[in-house]
């Protein structure tokens, strides 16, 4: 069987998926990596502020994971407000001005469709294109309507769903639990 390596945008989202791994929300777990010229300039995935306990720290409240959010009973219309976390894309971006990184033009990969609030700072960073695994669920056909319009609107050049094929979790699978540098080939002498 020939092995198929996977496509730079199925490499790009993989890592955001690996990225997901440290989120530290227990809503859902994102992973946002930006790019450009297939060369990663920051990463970010959703959790609280440094020096604020994190969700997934904290003991479950009637045997569900906490969120604090949903223990002072804040509906979803305001959750933004009383959310820890800040957003996997949020996060890249302040990575990357953190250490004087311009992602203009830039490409982000992240695990889920970003939201309204995060759109708006993608914009404002001047990404161009956005490839997200997940879209946003939403319940709100109005929201819906006009998130797609405000996409538009961004100036965002792609906006697209991205799949992993199965082939390449297999070949990432085939390897990533074994030693990855494990000779192939018969060595040389």
């Amino acid at each position: 069987m020939k092995l198929k390596r996977p496509s730079w945008h199925e490499y790009f989202m993989l890592i955001a998926k690996i990225v997901s791994s440290r989120s530290t929300c227990n809503s859902r777990r994102v992973g946002a990596v930006i790019v450009k010229d297939n060369h990663i300039l920051a990463t970010g995935y959703n959790g609280a502020m440094p020096g604020v306990e994190h969700c997934i720290d904290h003991p479950p409240v009637n045997g569900r994971p906490y969120c604090f959010r949903r223990e002072l009973n804040i509906p979803d219309i305001d959750k933004y407000n009383f959310c820890k976390a800040s957003h996997a894309e949020a996060n890249a971006i302040a990575q990357a001005a953190r250490y004087g990184i311009s992602v203009e033009g830039a490409t982000l990969y992240t695990t889920l469709a970003p939201c309204y609030v995060c759109l708006k700072l993608i914009a404002m960073a001047r990404i161009k294109a956005i490839y997200y695994e997940h879209p946003y669920e939403s319940s709100n056909k109005e929201r819906d309507e006009f998130w797609r319009k405000a996409v538009k609107d961004a100036g965002i050049d792609v906006f697209e769903q991205l799949t992993i094929s199965p082939q390449t979790y297999d070949y990432i699978l085939a390897d990533i639990r074994e030693i990855t540098s494990r000779r192939r080939t018969e060595a040389t002498f």
